[in-house]
């Protein structure tokens, strides 16, 4: 309810001083603890009187949630009007919180609030537990687009006087990691008197690049400090193109195995 009002009355109100009177309490509180004046000849009346709270002018549709979810809890707008809209989107207008919480009532649906900070707040009928359903899928779906997205980053270190067994295996795993769709780093450091190779160190990165071929394109670079690098990211055309080949080539093996049998 809104409010309370209560009238207190003494059992014995006609023995009662003549400057005792009866008084009116108007409660928006929890609670209200009331005390008579003490006497020798009258002991002290303690009583209880407790009123609640609902948000003035009617109260919410009887599908409303708990109160712990802020677009349900009207305690929070203490504005005695709201911005309408209907279940079918279209702005009603400006109408009081009790009219807002009858059309939800009669449409059996939610009254929630989308804006509270707004003059007046902003309020629309829905099926909240559908509309949070569909809020959720939303998020799982930019989630799942964002990782999809993503590129990691995998380093390959190598000495400026790697083998050629090695520079194999680190070609390989490069190539794999861009037809993945990572970015790929190649890190060639040199510690102490091995500075003095530094063009081999840079000749060594610019072959990897050349041999990577169309697969990836460069992305950034440094051959100035000790570790030279180069990071280089799939060439999405070609990455897609090589994806698709492999299905081509299994379909043309198995006709001609067909046609041989």
């Amino acid at each position: 309810m809104a409010g309370l009002t209560s009238t207190f009355h003494h059992p014995c109100k006609s023995q009662l001083p003549r400057t005792f009177k009866p008084f009116s309490i108007h409660l928006h509180t929890v609670s209200l603890r009331i005390l008579t004046p003490k006497t020798t000849r009258y002991p002290s009346i303690s009583t209880t009187i407790s009123a609640r709270y609902g948000g003035g002018g009617g109260g919410p549709p009887r599908r409303s949630k708990p109160s712990e979810d802020e677009a349900l809890d009207f305690s929070l707008i203490k504005s005695d009007n709201v911005r309408l809209i209907d279940q079918q989107e279209k702005m009603v207008g400006i109408v009081s919180k009790a009219q807002a919480f009858q059309m939800a009532e009669d449409a059996e649906l939610d009254l929630v609030i989308l804006s509270p900070d707004a003059e007046p707040p902003v309020v629309r009928i829905m099926d909240y537990n559908k509309y949070k359903y569909e809020q959720q899928k939303k998020k799982r779906d930019q989630q799942k687009k964002s990782a999809a997205s993503r590129m990691d980053l995998k380093e390959l270190k190598m000495g400026y006087n790697i083998d050629v067994h090695d520079y194999s295996v680190r070609l390989k795993a490069a190539r794999k990691f861009l037809a993945d769709g990572d970015k790929v780093k190649i890190i060639v450091s040199l510690k102490g008197r091995e500075n003095e190779f530094r063009n081999n160190a840079i000749e060594l990165v610019r072959r990897f690049q050349s041999d990577v071929g169309e697969l990836a394109v460069e992305e950034a670079k440094s051959f100035r400090e000790r570790n030279i690098f180069i990071v280089l990211v799939p060439n999405k055309a070609v990455v897609q193109k090589a994806q698709e080949t492999p299905k081509k080539k299994d379909n043309s093996v198995a006709s001609e195995v067909s046609a041989s049998v």
